[in-house]
């Protein structure tokens, strides 16, 4: 199982990766919405902002989620490590229930291109 310090890093390789996006990924990935990543396994929430290409302010707390976020992400912390690592597609889990993702229409429409 993860642990909350492989999360971590999983989020700010993430980060990293998106920041150095060009074309229709770095467009997706420069919406300023608060996001939030919950955990199921671990029962703890990551949230922090998508802005400028980048997640900041990243932060953690037992728990579901305390506010709703702009963008909501619902996973086990070993599919979080496998999506980042590129091993597991994003689509295909959200798509089958594995994955969540809840946000505002045209949010989804933008990070469909994530996808």
């Amino acid at each position: 199982m993860a642990t909350i310090t492989e999360c971590r890093e999983a989020l700010t390789r993430l980060s990293d990766n998106l920041a150095r996006a060009d074309g229709e990924v770095r467009g997706a990935a420069a919406l300023d919405r608060t996001l939030s990543c919950h955990l199921t396994d671990l029962d703890a929430t990551f949230t922090g902002r998508l802005a400028d290409g980048r997640i900041g302010d990243l932060d953690h707390r037992p728990g579901p989620p305390a506010d709703k976020a702009q963008i909501r992400l619902r996973m086990t912390g070993d599919d979080l490590l496998a999506l980042v690592d590129g091993r597991l597609n994003f689509a295909k889990s959200w798509a089958s229930g594995r994955v969540g993702l809840e946000a505002g229409f045209r949010d989804l429409l933008r990070l469909r291109s994530l996808l």
